[in-house]
């Protein structure tokens, strides 16, 4: 609803910021839905020389004779892919110390922790990682599927 002049013409200081709330309202929805169609590509998220890609499921997988294992993955932390995208993880950016996994992201070693590891079976073949942001502005890890040659 637009504002609407008073029988004088004149809009009313009221009717003004409901005009610019919905306006704010429609440049958020825009902004996001935006921001929510840039996540289906495929995006770096390790800015570095070694960045890596990650591809987010757009739908493309859809038929692949792995999705459905994909999708059932889990670790202690529940589902792998319902809360972050995994990537592949070159053989050299993760091995084991003192009986824990370990992962290189953006260049600094970060343990994973026990309850983090997927026990099934890797059929995919190269180890996969499942990181994301915790709130304290660390990377947490969700799930790691070590390699077939762990």
């Amino acid at each position: 609803m637009l504002a609407r002049p008073k029988s004088n013409g004149e809009i009313t200081l009221r009717d003004g910021a409901l005009v610019m709330r919905k306006v704010l309202l429609i440049a958020v929805l825009l902004v996001g839905s935006l921001a929510s169609a840039s996540a289906l590509d495929v995006q770096k998220i390790a800015p570095s020389a070694d960045a890596r890609i990650v591809a987010r499921d757009d739908g493309r997988y859809a038929n692949s004779p792995l999705k459905s294992w994909f999708d059932r993955l889990a670790s202690g932390n529940g589902l792998c892919c319902s809360f972050a995208d995994g990537f592949r993880v070159d053989d050299v950016d993760w091995d084991t110390q003192d009986g824990h996994y370990r992962v290189r992201l953006n260049g600094e070693w970060i343990v994973v922790p026990d309850n983090a590891v997927v026990s099934e079976p890797n059929m995919f073949g190269p180890a996969v990682v499942w990181p994301y942001m915790g709130t304290d502005g660390q990377t947490q890890i969700r799930c790691f599927l070590p390699g077939t040659g762990a």
